[in-house]
């Protein structure tokens, strides 16, 4: 095996100091008066000879790790795995890692992996924030260390987050299938005191109640119940009015799909469906799922501008940075106008 090229090696086979090499490296050459000439020789060897820095001196020297921490439900979940992406290319370009991590909904998990990414010494931390980690991310503000959320913010954490703008979203969903004829319309959602699942289920209630239409909404219980597809097809069984339903999330909207496939409904003949959450199985559902969707590269980009804006910024003292996001519906043949299937009929 090959000796690690070290900087002292690179010295010396230049007849230049150490010193000179490490502020070379470190882009502090014209800080430190070093000429072009010697510059460039410094960077032509470093590529020749591929000398790699060690990353934990590196970190010893600058307080940096270049590491950042993000923590989510389920990395395999479509949205966060979206994001995910997009952030793990910008962090790329900036020099940074990312450690990925999913929590399972779970609170002590959660608080476990936390406690592995302070070990490594993360610079910053991107968190779509579970129940009962308020205290945790309430040391991260009180100890100045850079921490955006985003998907879910809480009120009482006054925090840098990345969120769309959920009521106005859902609320623009449930008028699109009343415009389409809807009148019965259910909601099918969580029982969660997560504020974006919160802001959707007060974002269909308003647009209902405003267009004097009845409420129906069911709300599952991931924790406790051992079939949420049973749970959906019960729902739909009693609630026989139904000509819409609409999905509160992209996980519920597959077990809901799930739930139509057990009990032969079809779907926009029997009842019209949309999903919270774009994913791209919708496009190939028969017909095509309409669906709001989420600026996953937006909702990245902006994560990442105040992640490395407050990385970059000594002494952070500054108002958290909030951003709101509009979504869209991508709209398809499973909302279409209730007046084309009396047509059809």
């Amino acid at each position: 095996m090959s000796k690690k090229v070290s900087i002292k090696d690179i010295a010396n086979q230049l007849g230049v100091s150490i010193t000179t090499v490490s502020f070379v490296i470190n882009g502090k050459a014209k800080e430190k008066n070093i000429s072009p000439k010697v510059t460039q020789e410094v960077l032509n060897l470093v590529a020749e000879l591929g000398y790699q820095p060690n990353s934990l001196a590196q970190s010893l020297r600058t307080g940096k790790t270049k590491i950042i921490g993000f923590l989510v439900d389920d990395i395999s979940e479509p949205f966060f795995a979206g994001i995910a992406r997009f952030i793990d290319e910008k962090a790329s370009e900036e020099g940074y890692k990312i450690l990925f991590s999913s929590t399972r909904g779970s609170t002590k998990k959660a608080i476990e992996l936390l406690g592995i990414f302070k070990e490594r010494h993360v610079d910053g931390y991107v968190i779509a924030l579970p129940e009962g980690l308020e205290d945790e991310v309430n040391k991260f503000i009180e100890a100045k260390t850079p921490v955006v959320l985003f998907d879910r913010y809480v009120k009482s954490v006054e925090t840098n987050y990345v969120i769309i703008d959920n009521k106005n979203s859902m609320g623009n969903a449930t008028r699109h299938l009343i415009a389409n004829g809807y009148k019965n319309i259910g909601l099918v959602t969580i029982h969660s005191a997560e504020q974006q699942m919160i802001d959707r289920l007060q974002g269909y209630e308003e647009a209902m109640i405003s267009s004097k239409l009845p409420l129906c909404v069911k709300k599952l219980d991931y924790k406790v119940t051992d079939s949420p597809v049973q749970d959906i097809i019960d729902f739909l069984n009693t609630q026989t009015q139904l000509d819409a339903v609409i999905f509160s999330a992209n996980y519920i909207c597959m077990d809901g799909l799930r739930a139509f496939k057990k009990i032969g409904k079809r779907i926009w003949t029997d009842l019209a469906i949309v999903s919270f959450d774009d994913f791209e199985l919708l496009e190939f559902c028969t017909p095509p799922v309409t669906a709001v969707a989420q600026p996953l590269k937006a909702i990245a980009d902006h994560i990442m501008k105040i992640l490395l804006n407050k990385l970059n910024t000594e002494h952070d003292g500054g108002k958290p940075e909030q951003v709101i996001l509009p979504a869209s519906i991508i709209i398809r043949e499973s909302s279409l106008s209730k007046n084309m299937q009396s047509a059809n009929n």
